[in-house]
């Protein structure tokens, strides 16, 4: 059993930044995530750009060149993949951690390969690994995706487009663009108010020209193998269909929180309760980081604004070692 004062859970780029923050304090830690090196931008779409500008991506004070203002996905993994290669961090990849519990004096964490022990527990999940889904007959088809990936493989297809914030935009312009024949399904009224400025005139001109298909205040009622069956204010419409991304967003994993303790607002947000200053939550020695700290609330904190997390935890982490 491996003991270390600071145990990580979350490989991107805030969980590396309190690696960075860790190692700079002469604290020992490990970095655990469960899939690759910051495994929620790998699943992003291919062709993703941030909204962010390069400098405002940074950590642990590593520059951040790209070839435009804002960089694109692969331009983050492989700036990333050299942070982490610069201060060579302790992090272990594709090993899922299972369990964190409080013994006497230390935690317990328990992964799909090991058994450690730590003082302390900083947890950096992000909320890119649960999808909201849609609860429709058919959803368990293999031609329904929740993770939009490369437009290429949808060359040509009949495809449905669930959803209008920026992700479902991205899918829905990409695709047809590579041929595919797009019908978007809009729960409200109009594209999404959050959708990236420079995509949102590009997506309302091919809606109004016609390129593109949308149903708006529409809702899937059942996914068939080659059809599905649409709600709209007109009443049902079946159309024919090889594909369906469902862009419906993401959610954090705050019953993982709930299991280790940790407590959360009752309102909708389910905000778990931490100290601002130091941000330890409800648990004595529990730390969050990242976009995990908003709770539902996905769209408050983002890379740039919590960078500052890892450097308020990792000294309040140092104080307490030095009293």
């Amino acid at each position: 059993m491996q003991h270390f004062s600071i145990i990580i859970i979350g490989g991107g780029p805030i969980g590396l930044a309190c690696a960075i923050e860790a190692q700079k304090a002469g604290l020992d830690y490990v970095v655990l995530e469960k899939g690759s090196l910051v495994n929620s931008l790998y699943n992003y779409p291919v062709n993703m750009t941030f909204f962010s500008t390069s400098e405002r991506l940074e950590i642990g004070g590593v520059p951040f060149v790209s070839n435009n203002p804002k960089p694109t996905r692969n331009e983050a993994l492989e700036y990333y993949r050299r942070v982490t290669s610069t201060f060579q961090l302790n992090i272990r990849l594709f090993e899922t951690v299972q369990q964190v519990e409080r013994t006497v004096d230390l935690f317990e964490v328990i992964t799909t390969r090991s058994t450690y022990t730590a003082d302390h527990i900083i947890i950096a999940t992000g909320f890119y690994d649960i999808p909201y889904l849609l609860n429709v007959p058919g959803e368990e088809l293999p031609k329904v995706t929740h993770y939009y990936k490369d437009p290429h493989f949808y060359a040509f297809q009949d495809v449905i487009v669930v959803g209008a914030m920026n992700s479902g935009v991205d899918a829905a312009l990409e695709t047809w663009r590579k041929g595919a024949r797009v019908t978007m399904v809009v729960r409200g009224s109009e594209i999404g108010t959050r959708v990236k400025y420079w995509v949102r005139p590009d997506i309302e001109n091919r809606i109004h020209e016609g390129s593109i298909r949308a149903f708006f205040n529409s809702t899937v009622r059942e996914i068939r193998e080659h059809e599905v069956d649409i709600d709209t204010p007109e009443g049902m419409v079946t159309l024919k269909n090889d594909f369906v991304i469902a862009a419906t967003g993401y959610q954090p994993n705050l019953q993982f929180l709930e299991d280790m303790g940790i407590e959360l607002s009752r309102d909708a947000v389910r905000c778990p309760i931490l100290n601002p200053e130091t941000h330890e939550s409800s648990v004595k020695g529990v730390y969050l980081a990242g976009v995990i700290c908003g709770g539902m609330n996905t769209h408050r904190l983002f890379i740039e604004n919590s960078r500052e997390h890892a450097v308020k935890i990792i000294k309040a982490i140092s104080r307490q070692a030095e009293s």
